[in-house]
């Protein structure tokens, strides 16, 4: 069956001036505009197309895809702002609404937020929700460790970042956990680490087995061999710099230094790392 904010192929049922009409099943009449038919599209051949309403509450087929589709979650970009809420870019030409009601605090114009995309029972319209944690589930029992996931990030503590699981849970990817800075609407694969008795999801972006000083340990082998076996980079380096060149914290550069100088791999002079063959 067809759904409001999901992508369907539906036959032409008739031919207008305008476009065409397609069958909506239980939805009844979808609309098409003529510029988005296919050329040479006649009565009951399939289209494929996103169903949502326009600005006039007319229930309409797009072959335009959205940047997320009903129950998923994207990083979009305010457009404008108004008393009641603010429109977000979705990639369609109407662009989405999120009412006021459902930001956790003001959205900025010209900032870009997580949002989720929902049906508006009262409505039967789109609508985008900041307050993720209204509409996502945190019960992860539903997960096995070592699960590859989607992941969103879509927000930051002290011991990691907030992520969105699969466009349906929420989830903590602890910074020893991510070989890098990760950014605020970045989207990146993970795993599951492992499911806590309270069920949430402590997640990964190391392969199941493989630790984060494991990962960037061979980045930094790496990093020699592509500069002539030496970096200008110590333990004591500024933590900018290492961040720069490694893309980690000082503290993370010093534990994986640690592991390749115990392994003899590398040795360590005041001012820079040299790679031993």
């Amino acid at each position: 069956m067809s759904r409001i904010g999901t992508t369907a192929s539906l036959k032409i049922m008739k031919l207008v001036t305008g476009g065409a009409f397609l069958d909506g099943g239980d939805l009844g009449e979808v609309f098409m505009s003529k510029r988005e038919l296919p050329a040479g599209a006649a009565v009951g051949d399939e289209v494929s197309v996103f169903l949502y309403r326009d600005s006039e509450a007319v229930l309409t087929g797009t072959t335009a895809r959205p940047r997320a589709e009903l129950g998923q979650c994207a990083f979009m970009k305010v457009v404008a702002v108004t008393k009641s809420g603010v429109f977000v870019d979705w990639g369609l030409p109407k662009d989405l609404f999120v009412p006021a009601s459902e930001q956790y605090k003001p959205l900025e114009e010209g900032r870009s937020y997580v949002i989720l995309v929902y049906l508006d029972e009262r409505t039967g319209r789109l609508a985008g929700t900041a307050k993720l944690h209204s509409h996502l589930n945190e019960d992860g029992s539903g997960f096995v460790p070592g699960q590859e996931v989607d992941l969103l990030i879509c927000g930051f503590s002290d011991i990691g970042f907030k992520a969105v699981v699969d466009n349906t849970h929420l989830g903590l990817v602890f910074r020893d956990d991510a070989p890098g800075e990760l950014r605020y609407g970045q989207r990146v694969r993970g795993f599951v680490k492992a499911v806590r008795p309270d069920n949430k999801l402590d997640l990964s972006l190391l392969p199941p087995g493989l630790s984060g000083v494991d990962m960037l340990a061979g980045r930094i082998v790496e990093y020699l061999r592509a500069n002539g076996g030496v970096a200008p980079l110590t333990d004591k380096s500024p933590s900018e710099h290492i961040a720069a060149a490694f893309g980690t914290s000082k503290s993370a550069f010093k534990k994986a230094l640690g592991r390749l100088y115990k392994d003899r791999k590398i040795r360590l002079e005041p001012d820079r790392i040299v790679l031993i063959d």
